[in-house]
């Protein structure tokens, strides 16, 4: 897990960010007592991440990244056990043994690499930036500006980067995205920057309000979460990939989930981004 850098976080949310780390790993305490065939794959996923990871009206997991582990799962002949947990516990999880993967929309980063291996990636995307409708913001070059108040999710690379890269700007971390859409929508951020994908759909959902800057200023990529050293499941992973991929399994996923996005991204000329 990447460290968050001091002096970005207030303390209350400083405090949220630790306690959703000690929580998930309290709440996931049970050890692995065998990874081989048979066992039980322990999945750790943020279901707060629609349409990717999220619940569905009966409150079962659902989305993108829930019918690839269910895919993994039946390749490798295990059981499938969804953990759910706060995004800041996954690695911690991991780490811990008390998860065998982790499949929750994560960008496979250098920061990341320091701590966990990652699987070979399965999507392909890019940070893009939330902006107050009537905004004089065009562009990442515009955040630079001294004064710039900025958003973004707990531990992921939007953070990271705003960290690394506009170090001046006043920024306010939360633990879910929908308040970081509210910071911009009601006036006290200046830009929310987060996924491409996220960006579009919050800008749907907020187009009195809000404006999305979709074109990515940086390209990422999406990958399994793995523990260090554990190259055989790795290995099983980044073979199940392949097959998916080739017998067409990300387009399916697709065309079920993602088919505004899609039709989006090709009009844009942008491919899609699972495959």
């Amino acid at each position: 897990m990447p460290a968050l850098p001091s002096g970005v976080m207030t303390d209350r949310r400083r405090f949220l960010a630790l306690s959703a780390s000690a929580l998930a790993v309290a709440a996931c305490s049970e050890k692995s007592t065998s990874g081989g065939s048979g066992a039980e794959l322990r999945v750790g996923m943020d279901l707060t991440y629609p349409p990717f990871e999220m619940q569905d009206k009966a409150g079962k997991p659902d989305g993108v990244g829930v019918k690839i582990a269910e895919a993994l799962a039946a390749k490798l002949g295990r059981p499938l056990k969804i953990v759910p947990m706060q995004f800041t516990g996954l690695i911690p999880a991991l780490q811990t043994g008390s998860i065998d993967l982790i499949l929750s929309s994560m960008t496979a980063s250098d920061e990341r690499r320091k701590s966990i291996d990652f699987s070979d990636p399965y999507a392909f995307t890019g940070l893009a930036i939330l902006v107050q409708k009537n905004s004089d913001i065009q562009s990442i070059e515009d955040l630079k500006k001294p004064g710039r108040s900025l958003t973004a999710k707990a531990a992921t690379t939007g953070q990271i980067w705003i960290t690394d890269h506009l170090p001046s700007a006043k920024l306010v971390v939360f633990e879910d995205e929908a308040s970081c859409v509210q910071e911009v929508a009601q006036g006290r951020a200046d830009g929310f920057i987060y996924d491409q994908l996220s960006i579009f759909r919050y800008n749907k959902e907020n187009p009195d309000t809000t404006r999305g800057l979709l074109k990515a200023f940086v390209e990422e990529s999406w990958a399994l979460g793995i523990a260090k050293g554990n190259d055989a499941l790795r290995e099983q992973v980044n073979e199940f990939i392949k097959g998916f991929r080739a017998d067409g399994g990300f387009e399916k996923l697709g065309a079920q989930y993602l088919q505004e996005e899609k039709k989006f991204l090709e009009a844009q000329g942008i491919p899609f981004i699972i495959r």
